[in-house]
Protein backbone atom coordinates (compact mmCIF):
# COMPACT_ATOMS: atom_id res chain seq x y z
CA UNK A 1 0.00 0.00 0.00
CA UNK A 2 1.32 3.42 -0.98
CA UNK A 3 1.09 6.24 1.54
CA UNK A 4 -1.48 8.89 0.66
CA UNK A 5 -1.86 12.48 1.94
CA UNK A 6 -3.72 12.62 5.23
CA UNK A 7 -6.48 14.96 6.41
CA UNK A 8 -5.03 18.31 7.47
CA UNK A 9 -6.69 20.02 10.43
CA UNK A 10 -7.45 23.73 10.47
CA UNK A 11 -4.91 26.33 11.55
CA UNK A 12 -5.34 28.10 14.88
CA UNK A 13 -6.83 31.56 15.35
CA UNK A 14 -6.12 34.07 18.13
CA UNK A 15 -8.02 33.12 21.25
CA UNK A 16 -8.11 29.42 20.35
CA UNK A 17 -8.48 26.97 23.23
CA UNK A 18 -5.77 24.31 23.32
CA UNK A 19 -5.63 21.31 25.65
CA UNK A 20 -2.33 20.31 27.24
CA UNK A 21 -2.20 16.57 27.90
CA UNK A 22 0.24 14.09 29.45
CA UNK A 23 0.10 10.81 27.48
CA UNK A 24 3.54 9.85 28.78
CA UNK A 25 5.47 11.22 31.75
CA UNK A 26 4.85 14.03 34.22
CA UNK A 27 6.35 17.46 33.60
CA UNK A 28 8.12 19.65 36.18
CA UNK A 29 5.86 22.45 37.33
CA UNK A 30 8.29 25.26 36.51
CA UNK A 31 8.74 24.05 32.94
CA UNK A 32 5.01 23.59 32.51
CA UNK A 33 4.27 27.14 33.68
CA UNK A 34 6.99 28.62 31.47
CA UNK A 35 5.59 26.81 28.42
CA UNK A 36 2.05 27.89 29.21
CA UNK A 37 3.17 31.51 29.36
CA UNK A 38 4.61 31.21 25.85
CA UNK A 39 1.29 29.83 24.57
CA UNK A 40 -0.61 32.63 26.30
CA UNK A 41 1.72 35.19 24.72
CA UNK A 42 0.48 33.90 21.36
CA UNK A 43 -3.08 34.70 22.44
CA UNK A 44 -3.91 31.04 22.96
CA UNK A 45 -6.04 29.76 25.83
CA UNK A 46 -4.24 26.66 27.21
CA UNK A 47 -6.23 24.31 29.43
CA UNK A 48 -4.14 21.85 31.45
CA UNK A 49 -5.62 18.39 31.93
CA UNK A 50 -5.29 17.13 35.55
CA UNK A 51 -2.76 14.34 35.00
CA UNK A 52 -0.24 16.71 33.47
CA UNK A 53 0.56 17.53 37.07
CA UNK A 54 0.02 13.98 38.24
CA UNK A 55 2.26 11.01 38.83
CA UNK A 56 1.64 7.27 38.85
CA UNK A 57 1.66 5.95 42.44
CA UNK A 58 4.09 3.15 41.56
CA UNK A 59 5.89 4.09 38.34
CA UNK A 60 7.57 7.50 38.62
CA UNK A 61 7.95 7.80 34.85
CA UNK A 62 4.19 7.87 34.17
CA UNK A 63 1.81 10.80 34.68
CA UNK A 64 -0.90 8.62 36.21
CA UNK A 65 -2.50 5.29 35.34
CA UNK A 66 -2.80 4.30 31.69
CA UNK A 67 -6.59 4.37 31.80
CA UNK A 68 -6.64 7.84 33.33
CA UNK A 69 -4.19 9.29 30.78
CA UNK A 70 -6.17 7.76 27.92
CA UNK A 71 -9.44 9.02 29.35
CA UNK A 72 -8.08 12.55 29.66
CA UNK A 73 -6.70 12.61 26.13
CA UNK A 74 -9.99 11.31 24.77
CA UNK A 75 -11.87 13.97 26.74
CA UNK A 76 -9.57 16.73 25.48
CA UNK A 77 -9.97 15.62 21.87
CA UNK A 78 -13.72 15.30 22.12
CA UNK A 79 -14.22 18.73 23.73
CA UNK A 80 -15.80 20.78 20.90
CA UNK A 81 -14.22 23.98 22.23
CA UNK A 82 -10.67 22.58 21.89
CA UNK A 83 -8.93 23.16 18.56
CA UNK A 84 -5.52 21.63 19.34
CA UNK A 85 -4.04 19.05 21.69
CA UNK A 86 -0.44 19.66 22.72
CA UNK A 87 1.61 17.18 24.71
CA UNK A 88 3.28 18.40 27.90
CA UNK A 89 6.37 16.22 27.53
CA UNK A 90 7.63 12.92 26.17
CA UNK A 91 9.48 10.33 28.22
CA UNK A 92 7.65 7.02 28.10
CA UNK A 93 4.08 5.78 28.32
CA UNK A 94 2.19 6.65 25.14
CA UNK A 95 2.40 3.04 23.94
CA UNK A 96 0.81 1.85 27.16
CA UNK A 97 -2.31 4.00 26.68
CA UNK A 98 -2.74 4.34 22.91
CA UNK A 99 -4.99 1.26 22.60
CA UNK A 100 -7.11 2.54 25.50
CA UNK A 101 -8.13 5.72 23.68
CA UNK A 102 -11.76 5.81 22.57
CA UNK A 103 -11.05 5.82 18.85
CA UNK A 104 -14.73 5.77 17.91
CA UNK A 105 -15.30 8.99 19.86
CA UNK A 106 -12.07 10.54 18.59
CA UNK A 107 -13.00 9.87 14.96
CA UNK A 108 -16.47 11.29 15.57
CA UNK A 109 -14.96 14.47 17.05
CA UNK A 110 -13.08 15.09 13.80
CA UNK A 111 -9.70 16.58 12.87
CA UNK A 112 -7.74 18.69 15.34
CA UNK A 113 -4.11 19.71 15.65
CA UNK A 114 -1.86 17.27 17.54
CA UNK A 115 1.60 18.49 18.58
CA UNK A 116 4.44 16.56 20.17
CA UNK A 117 7.59 14.57 19.49
CA UNK A 118 9.73 11.89 21.15
CA UNK A 119 7.33 9.41 22.85
CA UNK A 120 4.46 11.12 21.02
CA UNK A 121 5.65 9.21 17.94
CA UNK A 122 3.34 6.38 19.03
CA UNK A 123 0.41 8.81 18.81
CA UNK A 124 1.51 10.25 15.47
CA UNK A 125 1.44 6.74 14.04
CA UNK A 126 -1.88 5.89 15.68
CA UNK A 127 -3.65 9.04 14.49
CA UNK A 128 -2.28 8.50 10.97
CA UNK A 129 -3.37 4.87 10.76
CA UNK A 130 -6.61 4.91 12.77
CA UNK A 131 -7.89 8.37 11.86
CA UNK A 132 -6.09 9.34 8.67
CA UNK A 133 -4.97 12.59 10.32
CA UNK A 134 -1.90 14.70 9.60
CA UNK A 135 -0.07 15.72 12.80
CA UNK A 136 2.80 17.99 13.85
CA UNK A 137 6.16 16.71 15.07
CA UNK A 138 6.80 19.79 17.17
CA UNK A 139 7.99 20.89 20.59
CA UNK A 140 6.04 20.03 23.70
CA UNK A 141 5.00 22.59 26.29
CA UNK A 142 7.68 21.55 28.76
CA UNK A 143 10.49 20.84 26.26
CA UNK A 144 13.69 22.75 27.00
CA UNK A 145 14.16 23.69 23.35
CA UNK A 146 10.70 25.27 23.36
CA UNK A 147 11.41 27.17 26.56
CA UNK A 148 14.89 28.41 25.62
CA UNK A 149 15.14 28.69 21.83
CA UNK A 150 13.39 31.47 19.93
CA UNK A 151 13.63 29.76 16.54
CA UNK A 152 11.98 26.63 17.94
CA UNK A 153 9.16 28.75 19.31
CA UNK A 154 8.73 30.69 16.09
CA UNK A 155 8.68 27.54 13.96
CA UNK A 156 5.77 26.15 15.95
CA UNK A 157 3.94 29.49 16.18
CA UNK A 158 4.21 30.07 12.43
CA UNK A 159 3.09 26.52 11.66
CA UNK A 160 0.04 26.88 13.90
CA UNK A 161 -1.06 30.34 12.74
CA UNK A 162 0.62 31.01 9.37
CA UNK A 163 1.46 27.58 7.92
CA UNK A 164 1.95 28.92 4.39
CA UNK A 165 4.99 30.87 5.70
CA UNK A 166 6.94 27.72 6.66
CA UNK A 167 6.71 25.55 3.57
CA UNK A 168 10.50 25.03 3.23
CA UNK A 169 12.19 23.45 6.26
CA UNK A 170 15.83 22.95 7.13
CA UNK A 171 18.61 24.51 9.19
CA UNK A 172 22.07 25.50 7.99
CA UNK A 173 23.39 22.36 9.67
CA UNK A 174 21.78 20.17 6.97
CA UNK A 175 24.23 18.11 4.92
CA UNK A 176 23.98 15.61 2.11
CA UNK A 177 24.51 11.98 3.10
CA UNK A 178 23.19 10.47 -0.14
CA UNK A 179 22.58 12.96 -2.97
CA UNK A 180 19.38 13.45 -4.95
CA UNK A 181 15.81 14.55 -4.44
CA UNK A 182 12.59 12.68 -3.80
CA UNK A 183 8.88 13.26 -3.44
CA UNK A 184 6.70 11.46 -0.89
CA UNK A 185 4.41 11.65 2.11
CA UNK A 186 6.13 12.63 5.35
CA UNK A 187 6.08 10.23 8.31
CA UNK A 188 8.36 9.17 11.12
CA UNK A 189 9.49 10.51 14.50
CA UNK A 190 11.59 8.90 17.19
CA UNK A 191 13.08 5.88 15.40
CA UNK A 192 13.07 3.63 18.48
CA UNK A 193 9.30 4.20 18.80
CA UNK A 194 8.76 3.38 15.13
CA UNK A 195 10.60 0.10 15.64
CA UNK A 196 8.63 -0.63 18.82
CA UNK A 197 5.40 -0.12 16.88
CA UNK A 198 6.16 -2.86 14.35
CA UNK A 199 3.81 -5.82 14.75
CA UNK A 200 1.49 -4.11 17.22
CA UNK A 201 -2.27 -3.78 16.66
CA UNK A 202 -3.20 -1.27 13.97
CA UNK A 203 0.44 -0.47 13.12
CA UNK A 204 1.18 0.40 9.54
CA UNK A 205 2.75 -2.47 7.61
CA UNK A 206 4.00 -0.47 4.64
CA UNK A 207 5.51 2.98 4.14
CA UNK A 208 5.84 2.77 0.37
CA UNK A 209 5.86 6.25 -1.08
CA UNK A 210 6.83 7.80 2.23
CA UNK A 211 9.53 10.31 3.13
CA UNK A 212 11.02 9.01 6.36
CA UNK A 213 11.93 11.63 9.00
CA UNK A 214 13.71 10.12 12.00
CA UNK A 215 15.71 11.14 15.08
CA UNK A 216 16.30 9.85 18.59
CA UNK A 217 17.91 10.50 21.95
CA UNK A 218 20.02 8.38 24.28
CA UNK A 219 20.46 5.43 21.90
CA UNK A 220 24.06 4.29 21.49
CA UNK A 221 25.36 3.37 18.05
CA UNK A 222 24.86 -0.38 18.45
CA UNK A 223 21.27 0.14 19.62
CA UNK A 224 20.56 2.39 16.65
CA UNK A 225 22.00 -0.37 14.47
CA UNK A 226 19.56 -2.85 16.02
CA UNK A 227 16.61 -0.47 15.66
CA UNK A 228 17.30 0.32 12.01
CA UNK A 229 18.02 -3.32 11.23
CA UNK A 230 14.66 -4.29 12.70
CA UNK A 231 12.89 -1.73 10.53
CA UNK A 232 14.72 -3.01 7.47
CA UNK A 233 14.00 -6.68 8.27
CA UNK A 234 10.32 -5.95 8.91
CA UNK A 235 9.94 -4.61 5.37
CA UNK A 236 8.51 -1.31 6.60
CA UNK A 237 11.13 0.72 4.75
CA UNK A 238 10.61 -0.97 1.38
CA UNK A 239 9.54 1.70 -1.10
CA UNK A 240 10.52 4.67 1.06
CA UNK A 241 11.44 7.48 -1.36
CA UNK A 242 13.86 9.47 0.81
CA UNK A 243 15.16 9.94 4.35
CA UNK A 244 15.64 13.09 6.44
CA UNK A 245 17.66 12.73 9.63
CA UNK A 246 17.25 14.97 12.64
CA UNK A 247 19.20 15.07 15.89
CA UNK A 248 20.91 12.22 17.76
CA UNK A 249 21.41 13.77 21.18
CA UNK A 250 23.24 11.63 23.75
CA UNK A 251 23.71 8.83 21.21
CA UNK A 252 27.50 8.91 21.36
CA UNK A 253 30.11 10.55 19.11
CA UNK A 254 28.30 11.73 16.00
CA UNK A 255 30.79 10.24 13.54
CA UNK A 256 30.09 6.79 15.01
CA UNK A 257 26.34 7.40 14.84
CA UNK A 258 26.69 8.72 11.30
CA UNK A 259 28.55 5.59 10.22
CA UNK A 260 25.68 3.42 11.46
CA UNK A 261 23.06 5.61 9.77
CA UNK A 262 24.95 5.55 6.48
CA UNK A 263 25.51 1.80 6.67
CA UNK A 264 21.89 0.95 7.43
CA UNK A 265 20.13 3.58 5.29
CA UNK A 266 22.56 4.12 2.42
CA UNK A 267 21.54 0.80 0.90
CA UNK A 268 17.96 1.96 0.38
CA UNK A 269 19.12 3.71 -2.79
CA UNK A 270 17.27 6.93 -1.97
CA UNK A 271 18.38 10.48 -1.09
CA UNK A 272 19.35 11.02 2.53
CA UNK A 273 19.93 14.36 4.25
CA UNK A 274 21.40 14.61 7.76
CA UNK A 275 21.01 17.19 10.52
CA UNK A 276 17.92 18.75 8.94
CA UNK A 277 17.02 20.42 12.26
CA UNK A 278 14.28 18.55 14.11
CA UNK A 279 14.10 16.34 17.18
CA UNK A 280 15.90 16.47 20.54
CA UNK A 281 18.07 19.41 19.51
CA UNK A 282 18.68 22.93 20.78
CA UNK A 283 16.73 24.22 17.79
CA UNK A 284 13.88 21.94 16.76
CA UNK A 285 11.82 22.83 13.71
CA UNK A 286 8.18 21.77 13.57
CA UNK A 287 7.65 19.27 10.76
CA UNK A 288 4.27 17.89 9.69
CA UNK A 289 3.55 14.22 9.15
CA UNK A 290 1.10 13.03 6.51
CA UNK A 291 1.66 15.74 3.91
CA UNK A 292 3.24 15.55 0.43
CA UNK A 293 6.70 17.08 0.24
CA UNK A 294 9.95 17.16 -1.73
CA UNK A 295 13.24 16.27 -0.07
CA UNK A 296 16.29 17.88 -1.71
CA UNK A 297 19.29 16.20 -0.15
CA UNK A 298 21.70 18.38 -2.12
CA UNK A 299 20.16 21.64 -0.89
CA UNK A 300 19.38 20.25 2.56
CA UNK A 301 15.70 21.18 2.47
CA UNK A 302 12.28 19.64 2.89
CA UNK A 303 9.63 21.59 0.96
CA UNK A 304 5.94 20.94 1.60
CA UNK A 305 3.62 20.80 -1.40
CA UNK A 306 0.96 22.50 0.69
CA UNK A 307 0.80 24.17 4.12
CA UNK A 308 0.78 21.84 7.12
CA UNK A 309 -2.62 23.14 8.24
CA UNK A 310 -5.65 24.37 6.30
Amino acid sequence: MTLMPLIRPARLRPGAKVAVVAPSGPVPEDRLEAGLEILRSWDLDPVVMPHVRGRHPEFWYLAGADEARAREMTAAWCDPSVTAVICARGGYGAQRMVDLLDWTAIRAAGPKVLVGYSDTTALHEAFAVRMGLATLHGPMVGALSFLKDGRTQESLRATLFEPESVRTLGLQTARTMVPGWARGITFGGCVSLLAADVGTPHARTSARGGLLLIEDVGEEDYRLDRILTQLLRSGLLEGVTGVALGSWAECGPYEQVRAVLHDRLGGLGVPVVEELGFGHSATALTVPFGVPAVLDADAGTLTLDEPALL
